[in-house]
């Protein structure tokens, strides 16, 4: 591998940054809204398939609460 000083390194990674295309507020804000809103969905799912496995354990062998 190629030795290279940390100068050119730190003009290369400017360089790169420079190209990201980084998102707006708007977009930040949907996704972060996005995101929340499929937690609250994923939650919802998970208590149900929870409270429906309780009820068949405890249906076949009559333990827990």
């Amino acid at each position: 591998m190629a030795k290279i000083n940390p100068g050119e390194f730190v003009r290369e990674v400017r360089q790169e940054v420079a190209k990201v295309t980084w998102p707006t507020r708007k977009e930040t804000t949907v996704t972060t809204v996005m995101v929340f809103v499929m937690l609250f969905v994923l939650m919802i799912f998970f208590y149900f398939v929870d409270q429906i496995l309780a009820w068949g354990i405890q249906l076949v062998l009559g333990i827990g609460a």
